[in-house]
């Protein structure tokens, strides 16, 4: 079971690196294949949205036939399938599929690793192992900052996307070998979606899962190269810095927010109180925007730690779910979560794209990021009626 846990948590930093390289590899995509931004944003959206989706035939795939074959199989054909796609791209099309595969592929892994905790283990260390799970695999999200532009420059971008590919084939085959199917409750064969929707402690943290992690997830995903690009002139070592220093954040924020409910003696309330931070300063970045290099990165850094509640808000979902809808419980809350996510990569672009037509491009950006806020504020709207249920 440790083997097979390590394979999916090397699985998810994966995931946590192609949800996030595409902030790097724009302005090499732009220069030879002449990619777009709206373009990258196409991308992005896809690989979100068809991970979000994923999610209802993952979860019932978890209750049925179980987490290993399930992670394994789609993990291969997608996301190694992906890679190689990407690798060979001609143009936007290409690039575009390639996101959507990978999306397809990397939608079980997280997943797979929640229903065996959820399975294995108490529901009051959940939230910690949760939390863990994501911190360790944030590293993803190093890689694809600092390390990938390295890489890039030094070798090139298509023998870059050849290495991850064989990589990701490498813990595909893993995960196939070593990971553990945990027993089954009695009533799977009864159980489904709609039981869960009818939970009606369920519908606000659904709903915070939707609007919570989108703008950090779009901002470290995509937004924050361009901006740091146009408005400040940054160049692609200097954009992976500031991705690196964000991905740091976001490491630290989701091992602070892992075991939160033991810190605070409650999971809701910090919750709303980081990303009450983080639309705090996405309207700074709209209303004083940083004339320095180094503060725009203390600002995307602060973004990335409040804003990783990723698994805070999961934990407290996973308090209302029966044993027997375990896999769907935790792939329909991720529905949201990356659900939401995709909803905004997919508006953003052709948002950005009007504004900067109307405008101008420095004043877009601003725009975009106080729309982000106004998302945040909404989602948490809905989220501060929810209750907290004791473990």
């Amino acid at each position: 079971m440790r083997a097979g846990l390590a394979f999916l948590v090397v699985a998810y930093c994966l995931s946590q690196f192609f949800r996030a390289f595409l902030a790097v590899l724009a302005p090499v995509l732009r220069d030879e294949l002449g990619v777009t931004t709206g373009d990258l944003a196409i991308a992005s959206g896809l690989w979100f949205t068809l991970f979000a989706l994923m999610q209802l035939p993952v979860g019932w795939a978890l209750d049925t036939i179980g987490p290993r074959r399930t992670a394994a199989v789609l993990f291969t054909f997608g996301a190694v399938g992906g890679c190689a796609v990407f690798a060979m791209a001609q143009g936007p099309g290409a690039i575009i599929v390639a996101m959507g595969m990978i999306g397809i592929g990397c939608s079980p892994v997280l997943m797979s690793t929640y229903y065996i905790f959820a399975r294995t283990f108490s529901v009051a260390v959940f939230g910690t192992l949760a939390g863990v799970t994501i911190g360790i695999s944030s590293l993803g999200n190093l890689l694809s900052a600092a390390p990938l532009a390295w890489a890039v420059d030094g070798f090139g971008w298509r023998e870059t996307l050849w290495a991850v590919a064989a990589f990701t084939l490498l813990i595909a085959l893993g995960i196939g070998a070593f990971a553990r199917d945990p027993d089954k409750p009695e009533g799977e064969a009864k159980g489904s979606f709609l039981e869960l929707l009818r939970i009606r402690a369920l519908w606000p943290i659904l709903a915070g899962m939707f609007i919570c992690y989108a703008p950090m997830a779009g901002i470290r995903g995509l937004w924050i190269s361009p901006y740091l690009a146009d408005r400040l002139g940054a160049s692609l070592e200097q954009i992976g810095t500031a991705t690196l220093a964000m991905g740091l954040a976001m490491v630290a924020g989701n091992f602070f927010y892992g075991p939160v409910d033991k810190i605070f003696g409650s999971r809701k309330w910090p919750v709303i109180g980081g990303n009450l931070m983080v639309a705090a300063l996405c309207l700074l970045l709209f209303i004083t925007p940083p004339g320095t290099l180094s503060m725009a990165i203390i600002i995307f850094a602060l973004i990335g730690f409040f804003g990783a509640s990723f698994p805070a808000i999961m934990a407290h979902g996973r308090t209302f779910l029966p044993s027997h809808l375990t896999g769907r419980g935790v792939s329909l809350m991720n529905l949201f979560g990356m659900g939401g996510a995709g909803v905004m990569q997919f508006a953003s672009g052709p948002t950005h794209g009007n504004l900067s037509e109307t405008i101008g491009a420095e004043a877009a950006y601003g725009i975009l990021f106080a729309i982000f806020a106004a998302a945040i504020l909404l989602g948490l709207a809905a989220y501060v009626f929810s209750r907290e249920r004791s473990d």
